[in-house]
C-alpha cells in the first residue's frame, strides 16, 4: 500500500505544474541543495553579517554536514533505487542512483531545525520544505524518501545540537 501511495503522488507531483518557468526555478533551486551547499552558504553569509551569531551558525555548519554524511552512509544501507515512470524520466542528474532517504531533505530539515533556536522558523521550514519537495516534482525521489529525510535531519539535528554546542563551548540562549 505504501507503495502504491508513494507512485500516486509522485505521478502527481511529476504531471502537474510543470511550465517551463516554474521547472528552471525549481531546478535551479534544487541544485543549492547539493550536499547541503544552500545551508553551508547561509551559514558563511549568516557568520559574515551577524557575528553575534558565528557560534550558532558554526553549529549548523557542523550538524549540515555530518547529517550529510550520515544520510549517505544510511544511503548504502537502505540501497532504494530512485524513481522511474514510464514517460517520465526525470528533470535532474544525481550523485548514485540510491534514493532514501534524500539527503536534501535531511540537510535541510537539519539546518531548518538548528536554526529555528534562534531565527524565526516559518520560513526556514518553508525553505526546507520547499527544497524536500523540489526532489519529488524533478522526479528523483519518491515522497517517501524526502519524508523519511525531514525526520532523519531533525532527529541528527537534535542528536548533534547539545553535544556540538558542549564541544564548542557556545552558550545556548534561553527558549
Amino acid at each position: 500500500m505504501l507503495r502504491a501511495v508513494d507512485l500516486g503522488l509522485l505521478r502527481l507531483l511529476r504531471t502537474r505544474g510543470h511550465g517551463p518557468t516554474v521547472e528552471r526555478g525549481l531546478l535551479a533551486y534544487t541544485r543549492t541543495g547539493e550536499h547541503g551547499a544552500l545551508w553551508l552558504g547561509l551559514c558563511v553569509v549568516g557568520a559574515a553579517v551577524d557575528p553575534g551569531r558565528r557560534g550558532l551558525y558554526s553549529v549548523v555548519a557542523r550538524v549540515v554536514a555530518l547529517a550529510y554524511l550520515a544520510n549517505i552512509a544510511l544511503k548504502y544501507v537502505v540501497r532504494r533505487r530512485r524513481p522511474m515512470l514510464e514517460g517520465l524520466p526525470p528533470l535532474s542528474s544525481t550523485v548514485t542512483g540510491l534514493s532514501y532517504p534524500s539527503a536534501h531533505s535531511t540537510t535541510s530539515f537539519a539546518a531548518a531545525r538548528v536554526l529555528a533556536r534562534e531565527l524565526p522558523a516559518a520560513p526556514l521550514y518553508a525553505a526546507a520544505a520547499a527544497m524536500a519537495l523540489s526532489r519529488t516534482y524533478v522526479g528523483v525521489h519518491y515522497p517517501s524518501d524526502v519524508a523519511a529525510g525531514a525526520l532523519f535531519g531533525t532527529a541528527i539535528a537534535d542528536l548533534l545540537h547539545d553535544g556540538l554546542t558542549r564541544w564548542l563551548s557556545w552558550p545556548q540562549t534561553p527558549t
